[in-house]
């Protein structure tokens, strides 16, 4: 007989645990098939990508709206019995009466944990100011201790992701996000063992994510070994996904040449892997 799926709670508290010791690769599907498939992996928890949804449907990073994503959401926690981290941008409001709203209804989809961005989306003015910023992360935090405080709050701080390098106000985010509540934190785009020890030395005892979107020299050993929690991929593996498809189109098409097609999937890999589902 099937397997009974594993409550909300379950999933969140297993999340949670996760978090208190150790190191762990939490990758990055973009839809319900990719989930499924990461699961079968051996896979302990997943989190969404705002960029690879956004890629799926024709539209860049950014430009799904909260209704999108909110529905993204709840496909993702149901196509899988592992926890889900939500790639909830900058949660979807300037004030922190908006990001209190939509953080309730991203607590309403299942997801065990979701992630805050400090980014404004405006290129003029990419971050919000860090009074401004903590005010929408205690928003964030109260709305999950409203509703039960199981599910995980992260934290970004954008800094290297917007263009501002700027490690001493990295480090002065991250320790304001970590007194305001943010269970784990995380600063996209952080790449020497300096910065990243920095960063873990800045926010302990608190867990520290670390984003690794391309190959890099660190191995899971030498990152454990630095302090870090747990590992992203972000948008990593749909790009991987799109430079295998946009290599095959464009030889058939440039070339008349079918290469591209040596390294495909079995169909009749997929259609068991997806009846076993």
């Amino acid at each position: 007989m099937p397997s009974t799926p594993p409550s909300v709670a379950a999933k969140r508290h297993a999340f949670k645990r996760l978090h208190q010791s150790g190191c762990f690769v939490i990758p990055n599907p973009w839809d319900a098939g990719s989930a499924r498939y990461l699961q079968t992996l051996g896979f302990e928890a997943l989190a969404t990508t705002s960029s690879g949804f956004a890629w799926s449907h024709a539209q860049a990073d950014g430009a799904m709206s909260r209704d999108q994503v909110l529905a993204h959401l709840r496909e993702m926690v149901q196509a899988t019995d592992l926890p889900v981290n939500a790639d909830f941008e900058n949660g979807f409001g300037n004030t922190p009466e908006a990001v209190a709203q939509s953080v309730h209804l991203a607590i309403a989809t299942g997801v065990a944990g979701l992630s805050i961005e400090d980014a404004t989306g405006n290129a003029n003015d990419p971050l919000f100011d860090i009074p401004t910023a903590v005010a929408r992360l205690r928003a964030a935090r109260h709305a999950i201790d409203q509703a039960g405080g199981d599910t995980l709050l992260v934290a970004r701080a954008e800094n290297f992701f917007v263009g501002r390098p700027d490690l001493p106000d990295t480090l002065a985010r991250l320790q304001a996000y970590a007194q305001a509540g943010a269970d784990c934190l995380y600063a996209p785009g952080i790449q020497t063992r300096e910065q990243i020890t920095a960063v873990v030395q800045a926010v302990a005892p608190k867990p520290v994510n670390l984003l690794v979107g391309s190959a890099i020299d660190l191995t899971m050993k030498d990152i454990a070994e630095l302090g870090v929690r747990r590992v992203s991929l972000g948008g990593a593996l749909a790009r991987t996904a799109w430079g295998g498809f946009m290599r095959a189109a464009q030889l058939m098409r440039e070339e008349g040449r079918f290469d591209g097609l040596a390294g495909a999937a079995s169909g009749k890999d997929l259609n068991g892997l997806f009846r076993a589902g």
